[in-house]
């Protein structure tokens, strides 16, 4: 393998261009199988043949997609299947087609043009749960031309403020539950004027969306919006810091996601997909807005709060779910459990992406259900950049080979300093392997230099959790006075290994390390911990362990 120093998304030459499109029955695992055959293309050599994307000046995703869905519903040129098929555990259900999404987002868009008085530009956050709401105001947001900023239902009080001050939101829209929260942080925000509550019940200084939406008029004209205009901005995960806010364009997602669901997600107006991201995410725009809506296909959602393994093989098991998109995390519970009790009947595409995923997870998956995960990387920042595409070799705990294309839009200072050259610097460090498939080590601080020899803490990890003793694991560098530094792991027992002898376990999973992957990364510090620190959206924070290890020095 060669080593890059960064993950590279894309010379500039593709950099540019896209700057100028802005302006212009189980079967048993067998390593590196060859995938099923792609609906959308023949290879991956055809996607980058394919793939030439064209940017219209103006561009707006509600008018120029989601109308032109509606219209083909009525001509009878796209199949019965729902544009969003919604479910919960009650048994309540909510199925839109898109001329109904059309028009029902037309009386949104009206509420927030007229009831709030939202102009063009102006910034509104959405806090809401997976209800139909949430789709409902994505596609208001564009028709009117506002700037939609999602926001996840675990945010904190201290976050919120975050968000309303740092990105000048004028209206902030949320439930019940968290507008108290709202409330308490609204006077230290000036920008904000507007209070939309979405809920059977009202509060006093909000204004009822429910209410409103029901009395609101069905005719709107769209705003016209160039493609590069702003869209929405995402706020990350805060994985190396305090959230930072990301910028996309009318293009950028609803045009360059084509990438994600043409090629990678693979999907067309006959597909059933379910992405169970939380709607704060940028992943939840990749996979449950607008590449599934590009290519027509149906988004199917479950109300579920947190999620759960049961009621996820039940829904898989009960609808005609053709596509799941979920994270490692959520794979790695879903194989602790009696798979064997559930027949996917029109699963047929499996993929991932959020963080890297342990090849031992990809194993199980496809020895329990026949089925392969195909992994994709990306950033806030970005559309797909790495993906593994039906028709390839698939190399467990590889991120695949490069996507044709992506797009960024950030704090220009922060963003500059990610361009060197002819590159744009992701921040992550990977290999690239004599197939041209890349893999990820870590972020560029994650990296440990113990005595010379470079770690990733991603194949350390990996290595771990293959033992049954480690439920998850860290891998971070901790100060060592003769290597400089060398690899620690904070590691998560299952229950069966809590009351072991703490150093008889550690030797254990030391030898298994050292068995597993070169002998040179073991871990020689390991420390138990109940649990690990993570951000909101779940992702591990290893510089908060590593700087309380460094701290201590």
């Amino acid at each position: 393998m060669a080593c890059v120093t960064s993950m590279i998304l894309s010379k500039t030459s593709a950099f540019r261009a896209l700057r100028t499109l802005r302006l212009s029955s189980s079967r048993s695992f067998s390593k590196w199988q060859i995938a099923l055959a792609a609906q959308n293309f023949s290879g991956y050599e055809s996607i980058q043949a394919q793939y030439k994307p064209e940017v219209p000046e103006y561009f707006n995703f509600a008018k120029d997609v989601v109308d032109n869905w509606a219209e083909a519903e009525k001509e009878g040129n796209r199949p019965t299947s729902p544009a969003l098929w919604w479910v919960n555990d009650q048994g309540d259900q909510v199925k839109w087609s898109f001329v109904e999404l059309s028009h029902i987002s037309k009386k949104a868009a009206r509420v927030l043009s007229e009831q709030c008085g939202l102009q063009r530009g102006d910034r509104v956050i959405v806090i809401l749960p997976r209800i139909p709401e949430w789709w409902l105001l994505n596609v208001a947001c564009m028709r009117t031309g506002t700037v939609l900023i999602p926001g996840t239902t675990q945010l904190t009080a201290k976050d919120i403020l975050h968000r309303v001050q740092t990105s000048k939101a004028r209206c902030i829209i949320t439930d019940q539950v968290l507008a108290p929260a709202a409330d308490s942080i609204a006077s230290k925000c000036p920008s904000l004027e507007f209070k939309l509550i979405v809920s059977r019940s009202h509060r006093e200084g909000w204004l009822n969306f429910s209410d409103l939406l029901k009395l609101a008029p069905a005719e709107h004209d769209c705003a016209v919006t160039k493609s590069w205009d702003p869209m929405a901005i995402y706020f990350t995960s805060g994985t190396t810091g305090t959230p930072k806010m990301t910028e996309h364009s009318h293009a950028s997602h609803g045009l360059g996601l084509g990438v994600n669901g043409r090629y990678w997600l693979d999907l067309t107006p006959s597909d059933i997909i379910w992405n169970t991201s939380d709607t704060g995410w940028a992943k939840s725009a990749w996979s449950s807005v607008f590449a599934p809506w590009i290519q027509g296909a149906c988004v199917f959602v479950h109300s579920m709060p947190r999620f759960e393994p049961t009621p996820v093989l039940e829904a898989l098991s009960r609808f005609p779910i053709t596509t799941f998109c979920s994270a490692p995390t959520a794979y790695r519970m879903l194989i602790h459990h009696s798979l064997s009790s559930y027949k996917f009947h029109s699963l047929k595409h499996c993929v991932s992406a959020g963080e890297p995923m342990n090849p031992e997870i990809i194993e199980q998956w496809k020895t329990k259900t026949g089925l392969d995960i195909y992994e994709g990387y990306g950033q806030t920042e970005t559309a797909l950049v790495c993906g593994t595409f039906k028709g390839m070799k698939i190399k467990p705990g590889s991120m695949g080979k490069p996507s044709p294309a992506y797009d960024t839009q950030d704090d220009p200072e922060r963003t500059n300093s990610t361009v060197r050259g002819d590159f744009y610097i992701t921040g992550d460090r990977g290999m690239r392997d004599e197939d041209g498939y890349f893999w990820f080590v870590g972020r560029a601080d994650d990296v440990i230099n113990s005595a010379g020899y470079r770690i990733g803490p991603f194949e350390v990890e990996s290595a771990l959790i293959e033992h049954p003793a480690v439920i998850e694991s860290a891998v971070v560098s901790s100060p060592d006075s003769v290597r400089g530094e060398v690899v620690k792991a904070f590691v998560v027992l299952a229950p069966d290994y809590v009351s072991r002898d703490p150093e008889a376990l550690i030797k254990e999973l030391q030898d298994h390390v050292k068995k597993v992957t070169a002998p040179y990364k073991y871990p020689r510090k390991v420390e138990f911990v109940l649990h690990l620190p993570k951000t909101i959206s779940g992702k591990i924070r290893r510089n908060e362990l590593r700087k309380a290890e460094w701290g201590k020095a």
